[in-house]
């Protein structure tokens, strides 16, 4: 399908199909598993198959908001411009998205991912502006409007969805059925809803003021499109000479003498003694040679340069409103294209030398005159925030200008109680105070852009009467006089038709829309910090206006990929990474874990573009750990059927057994609570609200990657997985069973906690165990619940304390230098629990040693010449003559002892000395004094080493 198309395809409404399921399951299923990971043969066919499967459709019939059983959870997928192609942010904000759908739809949920693209005004428009003049040497306005419009359209037909077919390479499960386009008949009908509906409320009127204007792009632009950057300029002091007596000046401040010509007044503040007994006089304005008042205005800073301000209303905001106030002319004299010209009420004003001259160049042209004629007074460096444009980084120009807005303050009101209260949730929590300080300030959004590519303004005038109409419906006669009408020439922000994303997408206007009341509101909207203005907090105001309410629960601003010197990614500065070069080099999988094992909360990810491999490595030796893990415990398991761990008796179950279920217990838990609450609860009225406590729950994605990664690296396949090979090569026994029943179950666990985040490499393996059901696929089984296994957190189970001596032999070892391959006697003295067989086997399995269990106190040796360590539950022993080299020992432990000595010694004189312990935080004194005890401990063990080993020699 074609994710342009004017019509959205017809979905399914059937519930799942298990033969189609299972159908799409045994299309790929190879049992024999390969020596390594081959993610390029593997990821295309797994994605194939769950797309046939159904496994992303969500059903509105099913949600129980529509009379289904399964709660609804949306996510909505920022829409990417249909310019834009796949880099590695897109990749990191789509993957987190992908985790969570996921999440939720193994979880029961009923969950829409919708998916859909931006027809990006500005951004497409210059494209194909520039392809045109390109190919043909024409400008749009040779083309025409309705040919360029037609001949962008065909453009965005052909490249506009190729970015949601390369999502689809990273694993994206999104609901591709109901792909949405900003500029698509249904989205359109929407925008055009929403304008009439505002501007029947007042909301929408036409003013006539200073805007932000790229030259560039020729169009105007919104206050937030208008970015801040700090440049480096010039602070001008120019003499305006008083007409009257042309020996006295008043001297004016400015960044920009180009505007000069646009000049109508000079203003002082009121209280300003310096010139108190000029206002109400004229000064002469130079290279123009007219005279201009001089006024008083309290918004004049009489700290800033000399306290004189040049007013230049038609080409500043500020200057405007004080023109307004003291009813002053407003003469235009930049042009659209940035030069300097008599464009409205300027006549006589732009001196011929100056007329047509790009507008920088006529700053400096009028530096230089200025300083020619002697009212150059001085230029000094000057830093200062210059707006841009944020598509095309232009210096914007603020130009008088007829525009549409809307009134942004009453729909403000309920957007800021809803985050004040509690109903919105922004995480990370700081963005909360930036989002409320710019809504309480909020102004008046300018949404007419001087574009041919977008929403037309639905407004028609009739030139013979003034009269102006606003219709839903397309006019070409007035509905009064008969009269021909003319359609307004200007297109919507693109902003404002994502501001609807998420009503328009799920069928708004239309209130009974199944899809609109299956799963409206939505749920978590994953974006980043930089449009938290542009779009989440426009999306809020919306989704009250029209939606009825909040149109999701929480926003998820995720941090930025920056590459080693911190700098965002982009295109501009050529240090951005290719996602598709990425997966084709590694993986999807590798891409994936990288991205989400390292994000924070709010955290920037740091990778490398000069180096792939040591960006991705994190991931790709996860995926590479993960199969060789899945190879080694699929061989041990093999492919013959195995029980259900619900059909294994408890008594059968060993130590090892319980305590690896426990763990799987604990990983269920710990990543539900990085993961979720997946929605809020509800208060004592019912609606549903984030309480105080709960605020920033949840969204922990690199703590829910680690707990899942912990249990099966370091618990499944480190520990239970060595402790039962021996278990598991006596075939046939019940003792072999059960381990194998066990390692499934477990294992399974494991796949389906890390399916969210690796589903191909997760999907691949869980296919192969011989306890998943024939030609079932993981991306629709069921997420694990905790089954009761864990216990008590105060007491340390067996299996804790087997583990706890397997490290304290392999520390010995360690310590003494003894050959990993040499056996060794190990004594162990339970001291928390009576002896057991299983205990000792597992110890001598996995620290090679012979293990004797003791008893009581008694030893077979003299316990001075032997290795000890206390751990939890446990003594360990190991016997030390006949094992090491008792002098040479002792000759090592005695430097180590001398040289722990000194260093004891130089702190006791640290702590000892008032003047430190006085003046140094107290936690720096508390930190030194443990350490202090720390080293003396040491120094005592060393000590009795040093005794025994001599006793011993």
């Amino acid at each position: 399908m074609t994710v342009l198309s004017a019509e959205r395809p017809e979905r399914d409404e059937a519930p799942h199909d298990p033969a189609r399921e299972r159908e799409a399951g045994d299309a790929g299923r190879d049992d024999a598993l390969p020596p390594t990971y081959d993610a390029a043969a593997t990821e295309g066919a797994i994605y194939a198959r769950w797309q046939a499967a159904g496994i992303d459709t969500a059903h509105a019939s099913r949600s129980e908001r529509d009379g289904g059983g399964r709660v609804p959870f949306t996510v909505l997928m920022p829409p990417p411009n249909v310019t834009a192609v796949l880099h590695v942010g897109h990749a990191l904000n789509d993957t987190v998205q992908d985790v969570l759908a996921r999440w939720r739809r193994m979880a029961g949920d009923e969950a829409l991912w919708l998916p859909g693209t931006d027809h990006a005004g500005i951004a497409t428009q210059n494209v194909v502006e520039k392809k045109i003049a390109r190919e043909e040497g024409l400008s749009r306005y040779e083309v025409g409007r309705e040919a360029f419009v037609e001949r962008t359209a065909a453009f965005v037909r052909e490249t506009g969805g190729q970015i949601l077919d390369q999502l689809k390479a990273i694993g994206a499960s999104a609901d591709w059925s109901r792909t949405a386009y900003t500029l698509s008949p249904e989205l359109s009908r929407a925008v055009r809803e929403a304008f009439v509906r505002l501007y029947e409320r007042g909301l929408v009127y036409k003013g006539h003021r200073v805007i932000h204007w790229c030259p560039r792009c020729m169009t105007s632009l919104s206050d937030e499109e208008a970015e801040f950057k700090d440049t480096p300029g010039r602070l001008f002091h120019l003499r305006y000479a008083v007409s009257d007596d042309p020996a006295r000046a008043l001297v004016v401040a400015t960044t920009r003498p180009e505007t000069l010509f646009g000049d109508v007044a000079v203003a002082v503040h009121p209280d300003d003694e310096r010139y108190a007994d000029l206002v109400g006089r004229t000064v002469r304005l130079p290279l123009v040679g007219v005279d201009i008042p001089v006024i008083a205005d309290a918004y004049v800073d009489r700290d800033f340069g000399t306290g004189a301000l040049k007013i230049t209303p038609a080409h500043d905001p500020n200057d405007f409103e004080v023109g307004r106030r003291h009813g002053l002319a407003a003469p235009i004299v930049i042009d659209a294209a940035g030069f300097v010209r008599e464009v409205t009420d300027a006549a006589g004003r732009v001196p011929a030398a100056f007329d047509g001259l790009e507008r920088f160049e006529a700053r400096a042209r009028a530096v230089e005159a200025r300083a020619a004629e002697g009212t150059l007074v001085r230029a000094e460096p000057h830093q200062h925030a210059v707006r841009h444009c944020y598509r095309c980084d232009t210096v914007v120009e603020p130009r008088l200008s007829d525009q549409w807005f809307v009134r942004m303050a009453p729909l403000a009101e309920p957007a800021l109680a809803a985050v004040r209260d509690g109903t919105v949730r922004i995480l990370p929590e700081r963005w909360e105070a930036v989002y409320l300080r710019w809504m309480e300030n909020i102004r008046d959004w300018n949404i007419s852009r001087q574009l041919w590519w977008g929403h037309r303004i639905p407004v028609w005038y009739d030139d013979a009467t003034g009269e102006t109409f606003v219709s839903r419906d397309d006019l070409t006669q007035s509905p009064t006089t008969g009269n021909r009408l003319r359609q307004d020439e200007d297109v919507l922000d693109t902003w404002f038709s994502s501001w609807l994303w998420p009503v328009s997408t799920l069928g708004w206007p239309d209130a009974d829309a199944p899809d609109l009341r299956a799963f409206y509101p939505t749920d978590v909207l994953v974006t980043a910090p930089e449009i938290l203005f542009f779009w989440v907090a426009r999306m809020i105001m919306a989704g009250y206006a029209f939606g009825g309410g909040a149109p999701f629960h929480t926003v998820y601003l995720h941090g930025t990929v920056r590459d080693t010197q911190h700098r965002k990614m982009s295109k501009s500065l050529g240090n951005g990474i290719d996602p598709l070069e990425v997966v084709a080099r590694y993986g999807a999988d590798a891409l994936r874990w990288t991205s989400v094992a390292g994000l924070g909360m709010g955290a920037d990810v740091i990778l490398d573009p000069d180096d792939l491999e040591k960006s991705f490595a994190p991931g790709r030796n996860f995926c590479t750990k993960l199969w060789n893990i899945g190879r080694f415990l699929l061989q041990n398991v093999g492919s013959a059927p195995v029980l259900a761990l619900e059909h294994v008796a408890p008594e059968r179950l060993t130590h090892a057994d319980r305590w690896v279920l426990a763990r799987l217990d604990a990983a269920v838990r710990d990543c539900d609570a990085a993961l979720g609450p997946a929605r809020p609860p509800r208060d004592g009225t019912g609606a549903p609200r984030w309480p105080e406590a709960e605020r920033t729950a949840g969204l922990r994605l690199n703590e829910y990657a680690e707990a899942a990664r912990r249990f099966v690296w370091s618990e499944l396949a480190d520990w239970y997985l060595e402790s039962t090979k021996a278990r598991l090569a006596v075939g046939g026994t019940d003792d072999c069973e059960v381990a194998r029943a066990v390692l499934a179950h477990a294992f399974d666990g494991a796949l389906r906690l890390l399916h969210p985040i690796v589903p191909f490499i997760t999907e691949a393996l869980w296919h192969r165990l011989p306890s998943s059901p024939r030609g079932a696929l993981l991306a629709g089984e069921a997420w694990p619940a905790p089954r009761g296994w864990t216990p008590a957190s105060d007491v340390a189970g067996p299996f804790d304390v087997a583990r706890a001596c397997v490290e304290a032999v392999r520390q010995i070892r360690s310590d003494y230098a003894v050959p990993p391959g040499r056996r060794v006697d190990v004594y162990v003295q339970p001291t928390d629990a009576p002896a057991d067989g299983e205990l000792a086997a597992i110890v001598g399995a996995l620290a090679r040693a012979d293990v004797h269990l003791v008893d009581g106190d008694a030893l077979p040796f003299d316990r001075q010449l032997a290795a000890q360590q206390i751990v939890r539950g446990a003594t360990v022993f190991v016997p030390l003559v006949g094992l090491v080299d008792v002098a040479k020992e002792r000759e090592k432990l005695t430097k180590e002892l001398a040289g722990l000595e000194k260093q004891l010694a130089a702190l006791r004189g640290r702590l000892a000395n008032a003047g430190f312990v006085d003046r140094a935080p107290a936690a720096v004194v508390e930190a030194e004094r443990a350490k202090e005890r720390t080293w003396a401990d040491r120094a005592v063990q060393l000590a009795q080493s040093i005794a025994a080993l001599a006793r011993g020699s």
